[in-house]
């Protein structure tokens, strides 16, 4: 039942490991009134037991022509470990979604060798003080100010928890705010480096060509244009959404990111695109949409794009 999409979308089924003896990793999930995730118990066991560091190692050559790698923190630390070096060795951009506040912890000692990472505000603060001596950092406590008041005060509370993130070496940090949009967090001098349109399909073609249109590069106002080592945050507004279900909206906010980043958009254009594919998945009941449309999506993430703030930049020598 689940490589039935896989097979059907036309992709490789050579690095998924198949066994009588392993249980398919699952989870319950309990939702309250307007979608949202209310509680869940999830069974992971079998990724840490069976996708190992040598079993990653068998599929070097494979991660080495990726033109970016994700990993999640369900992964042991010996295979996360594993998997980053690799990547780091072959000079491969990585993308590490935490999954949760305590396997988020997971990023200790693999944070120098991380590109991107895409917490949520709890996952932040978790990681933050992983990589700080102690829990110097707590939970941010919601105040009842409207929505442009407190994303710039939430913006200040999280700030040194981003800021630990990016001086360990992380290069990106995606901080997602639910309702509230994303902040994305980076040194300028390094996280606003593209890559070549990828042209190996006419859908890649067509999804860099829709939505440079729709986010015309260097399109939000306030992002340093000189050379230099800022430090710069943008804040992405979340689109009004008819709510069906939240699962999958975080999942498809990174997916398309991750696919924007491919074709050779640059970070800000493919945050925008991610959170259009947000959009798209808490509208339906599929955790993943059966199909986009890309029109949708780039219209989406004009909007998106057009409405991002600074709410920060500052030089550091």
């Amino acid at each position: 039942m689940l490589l039935e999409p896989w097979r059907a979308a036309g992709l490789s089924l050579e690095g998924i490991k198949r066994s009588k003896d392993i249980d398919t990793a699952t989870v319950c999930i309990i939702f309250d009134g307007k979608g949202e995730l209310a509680a869940a118990v999830a069974g992971v066991e079998s990724i840490e037991k069976f996708v190992t560091p040598e079993w990653i190692t068998n599929f070097k050559i494979n991660i080495c022509s990726a033109p970016i790698v994700m990993v999640d923190a369900n992964l042991s630390p010996p295979a996360l470990l594993a998997s980053c070096q690799i990547a780091a060795e072959c000079g491969i951009p990585l993308w590490f979604e935490p999954v949760s506040v305590v396997k988020s912890k997971r990023v200790a000692s693999i944070a120098k060798l991380i590109t991107y990472t895409s917490p949520n505000e709890d996952e932040l603060i978790a990681m933050a003080n992983a990589l700080s001596s102690g829990d110097k950092f707590l939970p941010v406590q919601k105040d009842g100010k409207t929505v442009r008041t407190s994303i710039k005060s939430l913006f200040e509370k999280l700030k040194p928890a981003i800021w630990v993130l990016l001086e360990e070496g992380i290069k990106v940090v995606l901080v997602t705010l639910g309702s509230h949009g994303v902040f994305l967090c980076f040194k300028a001098i390094d996280g606003v480096k593209k890559r070549n349109p990828c042209k190996n399909s006419p859908y890649s073609r067509k999804l860099y060509e829709a939505v440079n249109l729709s986010c015309p590069q260097d399109g939000i106002l306030g992002t340093p244009k000189s050379k230099g080592n800022y430090y710069v945050a943008i804040h992405f507004p979340a689109l009004p959404a008819s709510v069906v279900t939240l699962v999958g909206a975080g999942d498809c906010l990174v997916g398309g990111t991750l696919a924007s980043i491919c074709v050779g958009l640059d970070i800000m254009q493919s945050v925008a695109a991610g959170m259009a594919s947000a959009k798209g998945a808490i509208e339906t009941e599929s955790t993943v949409p059966a199909k986009y449309e890309l029109s949708r999506i780039a219209d989406d993430a004009g909007t998106i794009y057009s409405e991002a703030k600074v709410v920060f930049c500052e030089s550091k020598l």
